[in-house]
Formats: C-alpha cells, sequence, structure tokens
C-alpha cells in the first residue's frame, strides 16, 4: 500500500477458480503473503473512481490511448481512517501510481461538493485534482470494491494478486457509506483477475512459476467493468 513513483510493468489475465488453485499453489512455494491481509490471506478494497459527463477516462481506456490517466479515493477493508487520494498513470503496458493521504473529513467534504479546501492543501496531488475538477469537470462517478489476495517475492520488486468479487454500485451515487449497495460484475461465477507487476524484470522463476497452456493476457479494466452497468 506504499506509494510507487516510477513505472512498473503490469500484466493482467482473466482465470477461472481452478486455474487460481493452481497458480496460488505453485506461487506460495516461492512468494510470501502480503503483510497487511487478514487470516483469510485477502483484503477488501473499495475505490471511488473519477470521470467527467463526456466519460473521458472511460473512452481513454475504451479506445485504447496508450498514455491515460484516472483518480481515485481508495480505502481498505471499510476503514475510513486510512483514506488515499490516487493517480495511476498508464502508458502502454508501463504503470505508475502516485498517492496522497486525505482525512476522512476532507473526503466527505470532496464528496459534498466543497472543494475550496483542496485549492491550498499541501499535497500537489490533491491540488491537481482540484484544478481538473474545475477544468475537465471531474467527479466521482462510481464505487469499484473487489477481494484482493496478494503475494510478493522481493527480487524484481514482483507483486502478484489475485483479485475476485469485482463489484460495482452502478447507479448508486452514495459514497463513503457504513453498508454499500452494489452488484457482481462477474461473467462467469468465481471468475478472477490475475495481475502480475514488476520493476525491471521478471525473475525467471516467477516466469515459470505462472505459465500455463491456458493463461492468456487481458486488458481488463476494473474501472471500465464497473462502468458497463451505469
Amino acid at each position: 500500500m506504499n506509494q510507487t513513483e516510477k513505472f512498473r510493468h503490469e500484466r493482467k489475465y482473466r482465470i477461472g477458480y481452478l486455474q487460481y488453485i493452481e497458480l496460488r499453489n505453485r506461487l506460495k512455494t516461492v512468494m510470501q503473503s502480503d503483510i497487511h491481509t487478514g487470516a483469510d490471506g485477502r483484503y477488501l478494497i473499495r475505490s471511488i473512481y473519477f470521470d467527467n459527463y463526456m466519460d473521458k477516462a472511460l473512452r481513454e481506456k475504451t479506445d485504447g490511448v496508450p498514455r491515460r490517466e484516472k483518480f481515485r479515493i481508495r480505502y481498505y477493508n471499510d476503514d475510513f481512517s486510512y483514506l488515499t487520494l490516487e493517480k495511476k498513470i498508464k502508458d502502454n503496458a508501463l504503470c505508475m501510481k502516485v498517492d496522497a493521504q486525505i482525512t476522512e473529513r476532507e473526503c466527505r467534504a470532496l464528496l459534498a461538493g466543497e472543494r475550496e479546501w483542496m485549492r491550498e492543501h499541501s499535497s500537489s496531488l490533491v491540488q491537481e485534482l482540484y484544478a481538473k475538477m474545475r477544468y475537465q469537470m471531474l467527479r466521482p462517478r462510481v464505487l469499484v470494491s473487489y477481494l484482493r489476495e496478494p503475494y510478493i517475492y522481493y527480487a524484481g520488486n514482483v507483486r502478484i494478486t489475485f483479485d475476485s468479487d469485482i463489484r460495482t454500485t452502478l447507479f448508486h451515487r452514495g459514497f463513503l457509506e457504513e453498508e454499500v449497495a452494489d452488484i457482481d460484475t462477474a461473467e462467469e461465477p468465481r471468475d478472477m483477475i490475475l495481475e502480475v507487476k514488476y520493476d525491471d524484470f521478471l525473475p525467471e522463476i516467477i516466469r515459470r512459476l505462472i505459465q500455463t497452456n491456458t493463461l492468456r493476457q487481458t486488458a481488463f479494466s476494473k474501472y471500465e467493468a464497473c462502468r458497463r452497468f451505469g
């Protein structure tokens, strides 16, 4: 959950439950579970994504624009005491994330349409979002939720995650709520997304472990999948 300030490689694969079991058992022989996970090895992620009335971020993803960005507010396990504003920059197969912590009070003010506090904020990222909310008309659009099971391999700074139960708030526009009204987005029951992120190289041992005859890379976007519903 730390800030990343350099471009990293990112690969995504859509997998079924049996593939997940096979890959997880392989990876656990050499990779470590993330220390932030619960007893079941997972944690809940919720992200409030921003877009404008023309769906700029969504259209850029759909059209395959090679360099694009998305803003989101992210929190974990429904804990409002730790919220981060994030900007994810995508440049072809590379990605970079810049983030800044914000308070629950600041977040609720932003969601209520109160933005003047952002103009003089100590974080340049908060100031950037303030400008783009004014000039690009960015607004909170959808809450994306999913369960993540993460594994780490320190050589090459490799992070592999299994994301499941991806859910969207549909036309519901309430955010930062105690009880979330959302629906499942899976095309097939128990579908998952495997994400592989690393710095300059993917160690050979990891490359071998994730190689299967049925694994096919995809350009899957959780935001795009959830916006199909509204």
